[in-house]
């Protein structure tokens, strides 16, 4: 079992949003998820023009790949975020209020680094979410 401590020091300024500035990890083993975007298992896309419903499959996704390697979203020690518009920004923060409660109880959010960039491998995709975790 990993010790996994998500840390919000004094000596930096408070987070943001549902993120914390540090995780100090102790761990046997890692997992590199890589970018998740919202397709479902077929590969269909998910919510084409749909940022919400995008922010939904791709967490679903990560949830997937956690729990295939016998891990959960409490194993989750970073994330990195790109959205393809930074209009799109506030709706990230809404779903992150919204659906962090329930993924991560007690309010330990990992840290998360916010990237806006031109596009993403398809035009379609608005968001993508890379992970890693610690078993």
């Amino acid at each position: 079992m990993p010790d996994i401590k998500i840390l919000n020091p004094d000596t930096l300024g408070k987070p943001l949003g549902q993120y914390s500035q540090i995780t100090r990890v102790k761990a046997s083993e890692f997992l590199f998820i890589a970018g998740q975007v919202a397709t479902d298992r077929s590969g269909a896309v998910v919510g084409a023009d749909d940022f919400d419903a995008q922010c939904v499959q791709v967490f679903a996704n990560i949830g997937a790949a956690l729990k295939s390697q016998g891990a959960g979203f409490t194993n989750v020690v970073e994330f990195t975020t790109y959205l393809v518009h930074s209009q799109d920004i506030p709706k990230f923060m809404k779903f992150r209020q919204r659906e962090f409660p329930r993924m991560f109880a007690g309010g330990a959010h990992p840290p998360n680094t916010l990237l806006a960039v031109d596009r993403l491998v398809g035009e379609q995709f608005l968001i993508e979410v890379q992970t890693v975790a610690a078993l």
